[in-house]
């Protein structure tokens, strides 16, 4: 009995080590932040120390791209590992009263492979890829606890009336006149919570902070926001008293509150590595940090004041480098070796190969990505793109597409879906200030033909309205 006992013992520790031994990963995604929006990216005005010692400690990518230029299909692409020619959710389609057109319900989704891992899959923040009890919903997507903003619509508001708890709505004090519970920091302090109950088990963590998004809304007397008033020396904007709840909220001190809610945001990220250190689990957690489309200039917002953009042309809603490149900080103490810069050319729909092949998974579907862990870990023959492609289903819709150093972007494809391709050598042309296309027509017509093959109608989120 005593030998029984001994190996089933045995056993047991051998599984649970086993399973500790996989890294746990903390998927961090700011919403609307700019490639130059963080002082390891160049920022000058608004300070980032959190943020910056994570790229300190780990890897800085600086041509790695969100899966489009705005919320809702860049995070289908995130989860979905396709570019937005091929992912099911391509658009802002809003659902009323809350919701987005929702994720099919048979989707493979970073957080059902990491449940096939044996992982632990949590989200905190926004969601937008599927309404409450819609089979988009987080919680019929793999993931185990959901909690904060179904609907990203709704998360234009941060002191919202309600958040869920997987699909139970939670009622907050919040009115339009009396704005007392802030969401981000409930967000935060669930998250804070999950780290602590699952520290003896794997797990997926996916932070989507609504920060730095508009409105530009922060609590009463926030120190952030007073202190950038005062760096600034800015003077209030006249703004419309008694706000009606439609549109933004008015924020008479755009500026500061802008830089505010980026230093916000780094200091939830400093939380989250204060808590792996204190748990003991710093060198087990891969830490990834990013944004889903590039600034935005709503509710105030003056990106061009903080050069959001890192001089890149473009902003939120645009194909050029400005709209979709943006900042890509990956940290694993022990494993990625401190201190590095990479000029590797990646995309969203690359993490889901690069997590199995972390998770050792088989991958069920076909992915439009390539694993970046040989670059991570500095082992093996990294796997280069032949080329990015990109849609984007608003303002008369666009197509762009990255070769290596051609960028070809194609305006207005819902009136013509043939109409001309500017081409960019991002070499020596980063900011896109020179169309090259009549010098080279042989490249025009090669990003044509992908354009064609890469983009796979959808009735749901049609680009095309004539044929090839």
């Amino acid at each position: 009995m005593r030998i029984y006992l001994f190996t089933v013992l045995l056993v047991l520790a051998t599984i649970h080590l086993s399973a500790r031994q996989k890294p746990n990963v903390i998927f961090i995604l700011a919403d609307d932040m700019g490639y130059g929006d963080l002082g390891c990216y160049g920022q000058q005005l608004i300070e980032t120390p959190n943020i910056d010692k994570l790229a300190a400690n780990g890897i800085r990518f600086t041509q790695f791209y969100a899966g489009t230029s705005v919320c809702a299909p860049s995070r289908a692409s995130l989860m979905t590992g396709l570019h937005t020619g091929h992912t099911p959710i391509r658009g802002n389609h809003e659902i009323k009263p809350e919701g987005q057109l929702p994720l099919p319900k048979d989707t493979y989704t970073l957080a059902r492979l990491f449940k096939a891992a044996g992982y632990k899959t949590e989200a905190f923040g926004k969601w937008g890829l599927g309404y409450p009890g819609s089979e988009g919903d987080p919680v019929k997507q793999g993931i185990d606890q959901f909690y904060g903003y179904n609907c990203q619509r709704q998360s234009h508001n941060f002191f919202p009336d309600h958040l869920w708890d997987n699909e139970k709505r939670v009622e907050l004090g919040n009115t339009l006149s009396q704005q007392t519970q802030y969401a981000p920091e409930l967000i935060q302090k669930q998250a804070m919570s999950f780290m602590k109950a699952n520290q003896s088990n794997p797990f997926f963590l996916y932070l989507a902070y609504t920060l730095p998004h508009a409105a530009l809304q922060l609590p009463k007397n926030d120190q952030a926001f007073e202190y950038y008033k005062k760096k600034f020396k800015e003077q209030p904007k006249p703004v419309k008293e008694n706000w009606d709840g439609i549109a933004y909220q008015p924020q008479p001190y755009p500026h500061a509150a802008y830089a505010a809610m980026v230093s916000k945001l780094d200091n939830y990220v400093g939380e989250v590595v204060k808590q792996l250190k204190a748990l003991d689990l710093e060198k087990q957690t891969l830490i990834v940090f990013t944004s889903d489309n590039g600034p935005h200039n709503e509710g105030g917002n003056e990106p061009a004041f903080f050069n959001s953009s890192a001089g890149f042309k473009g902003i939120k809603r645009q194909l050029t480098e400005g709209g979709i490149r943006e900042p890509m900080i990956v940290s694993w103490p022990g494993k990625i070796k401190a201190g590095q810069s990479s000029a590797h050319i990646g995309a969203f729909w690359d993490f889901m190969p690069t997590f199995a092949e972390l998770t050792a998974q088989p991958l069920p579907v076909k992915t439009d990505g390539l694993s970046i862990l040989p670059v991570l870990l500095n082992k093996g023959t990294q796997k280069q793109h032949d080329f990015l492609y990109w849609e984007f289903h608003e303002q008369g819709g666009r197509q762009a597409l990255r070769m290596g150093k051609w960028k070809a972007i194609r305006e207005k494809v819902k009136q013509d879906a043939n109409g001309p391709i500017l081409l960019y050598d991002l070499d020596i042309d980063p900011k896109e200030r020179n169309d090259l296309a009549a010098k080279h027509p042989e490249v025009v017509k090669k990003a044509a033909l992908l354009m064609q093959h890469e983009h796979v109608e959808n009735k749901d989120f049609p680009l095309i309205s004539n044929k090839f």
